[in-house]
């Protein structure tokens, strides 16, 4: 008999969080039955400020999927991801919840390596959304058990795509050059791929590791996805410090995760995207 849980989403507001919640008005998770919060506009209407305890006499709830955070921007506090983390941890221990998922960022680990980043790897963020993610995953201590979601790029949500959208002939997205003439590879997955996984994921619950790397099978140069979708783009020497080549390896996420074969193709994300994406 198929699982039925009762799932809170934290953050179906932002722009991966709009991007899922239209997947799953079409496509409607098995065994899974989702309630949104969003500042406005939501099933719920919540924010931080206002402590676990508001958040909680929304429950009863199985399972919590946050997704709201702060992301770079002038001004941005990032100390509020760790406030957000606790405060859904505190307010999923009083809803009952038996686990929670915590979307944090490829970030965390920096860019040092030569190698795909595992979730074995100490992290050394250098970035200071980095350093506010890993603060925000180690924010939880005991009580619900949790798992971190270390996301590479999800296609539509990334700067890469955002530029492109704006892009035309006169105005190109300007991408890095390195040795070899090529330009930056990384972890990318499509908003529909990322939704399947998310559902592998709520239903796994406290079988989880803490922390899971979450990305496509395969990594995706941003060349091939700039050309795949037509975007005008000029190629421009890589300054002193860019890094080619950082990618994650999703080995514990295909053990738990059947991927689609064409997953990881940039033709396959753009679809995606382009289906569930903003209007622009």
């Amino acid at each position: 008999m198929t699982q039925h849980l009762r799932v809170l989403v934290i953050g179906a507001a932002g722009r991966v969080g709009r991007m899922l919640r239209r997947y799953w008005q079409v496509a409607p998770p098995r065994g899974i039955e989702l309630t949104y919060q969003a500042r406005k506009d939501g099933d719920i209407t919540w924010d931080a400020a206002e402590g676990p305890d508001a958040l909680a006499s929304h429950g009863p709830f199985d399972r919590l999927l946050v997704l709201a955070g702060v992301t770079p921007a002038p001004g941005a506090d990032m100390d509020q991801n760790a406030v957000i983390a606790r405060t859904c941890h505190t307010a999923a221990a009083q809803m009952g919840a038996a686990h929670m998922l915590l979307t944090s960022s490829s970030a965390v680990y920096g860019t040092t390596a030569n190698h795909p980043y595992s979730e074995t790897d100490t992290p050394a963020p250098t970035s200071a959304y980095g350093k506010a993610k890993l603060a925000a995953e180690r924010s939880i201590e005991g009580g619900v058990p949790t798992c971190a979601l270390r996301i590479g790029n999800v296609l539509g949500a990334d700067a890469l795509m955002l530029n492109a959208a704006a892009a035309s002939a006169e105005n190109p997205v300007q991408l890095d050059r390195f040795s070899g003439g090529r330009g930056p590879l990384r972890t990318y997955i499509g908003p529909a791929t990322l939704a399947r996984v998310l559902e592998t994921l709520l239903h796994a619950g406290d079988a989880l590791p803490d922390v899971l790397n979450i990305g496509a099978p395969a990594p995706v140069a941003m060349q091939t996805l700039l050309e795949s979708r037509g975007t005008p783009y000029a190629m421009r020497p890589a300054p002193s410090g860019a890094v080619q080549d950082i990618t994650l390896d999703c080995g514990a996420l295909q053990a738990l995760h059947a991927f689609d074969p064409d997953a990881a193709t940039a033709r396959h994300m753009l679809d995606q995207w382009a289906q569930l994406g903003d209007t622009q």
